[in-house]
């Protein structure tokens, strides 16, 4: 029996493809999953403003197709996988959700407060099927899937990225470690690792209410907004803005007049905010503000 763990059965496929500007075979092959991982990565930023606004962050699929789909919003990694899973189980994929740790760089050990994807295709004309691992809600996230295998490497625009396996991700633990090729410093950073243990809706509700309320939760005190690009990747810290070019490593930083933060979320980001939420964000200087009643 088939098995909608992810509410695909129920999903607004044709409205999330028109969000997203897919106009692919709607088929379970290697070749669709690309150009669907690409165009979600491509047309739906990542950011925390709800956090910011104080409000809760829900996971259910209406909730999701409300904001991500039918407002010109984003989220974060919780609910990007929570959609793109929905859309790939209408699709007949094969998918499993997964739960990481952010490294990027760092050596102490994070808690598992990324999600992310294992996709198999459909079986190709030898009868094998290939499986993937698909990360569109990392920000920084890879344009394309990654074969899961040791070794795997993929290129699109100026982004490099390779997964790797190992013994021990963390202490007892077998598992795989994403990694982004870094221009300036002629190395590749690992972004974050995961093990292979599946994950369900009730396991994101988990991690989810850590990221949006617990005071050590990097996204509770100020507004984290990020838009990838095929050469480019635009990042909101608070009020300062970031330019980072992949292709040679370099970066621009300015800080933005809190005035002008809802006039830089339309235009950089393609996120547009309510009058109530614009004026909010404009008097919070990017930091965190009273919850909304």
């Amino acid at each position: 029996m088939e098995q909608h763990i992810w509410s695909g059965d129920g999903f607004g496929l044709d409205a999330y493809l028109d969000r997203i500007g897919f106009e692919g075979e709607r088929a379970p092959t290697a070749r669709t999953l690309r150009a669907l991982h690409r165009a979600h990565t491509l047309s739906l930023p990542f950011e925390n403003l709800e956090v910011l606004f104080g409000r809760e962050v829900p996971l259910d699929l209406p909730s999701l197709e409300r904001k991500l789909l039918r407002s010109p919003r984003g989220g974060y990694c919780y609910e990007h996988i929570s959609l793109f899973a929905a859309a790939l189980e209408r699709l007949g994929f094969g998918v499993t959700a997964l739960a990481g740790r952010v490294r990027m760089g760092m050596d102490k050990i994070l808690p598992t407060t990324h999600a992310l994807l294992r996709v198999e295709t459909a079986p190709e004309a030898d009868g094998t099927s290939r499986v993937w691992l698909c990360d569109v809600g990392f920000g920084a996230s890879p344009l394309v899937p990654l074969e899961l295998a040791d070794g795997a490497e993929e290129s699109e625009g100026d982004w490099h990225y390779r997964l790797r396996h190992e013994r021990e991700v963390t202490p007892g633990a077998e598992g795989w470690v994403l990694s982004s090729w870094e221009a300036d410093s002629g190395s590749w950073l690992d972004r974050h690792d995961f093990t292979l243990t599946p994950q369900y809706p009730v396991d994101f509700e988990v991690g989810n209410h850590f990221i949006a309320t617990h005071p050590r939760s990097p996204f509770v005190p100020r507004a984290f907004v990020q838009r990838v690009f095929p050469d480019r990747l635009h990042v909101l810290d608070g009020n300062a803005l970031t330019v980072f070019r992949p292709g040679d490593g370099t970066r621009e930083t300015r800080d933005i007049p809190p005035r002008e933060l809802p006039e830089a979320l339309d235009e950089l980001f393609g996120i547009r905010l309510d009058g109530p939420d614009a004026r909010a964000l404009a008097a919070s200087s990017g930091r965190r503000v009273a919850p909304a009643l």
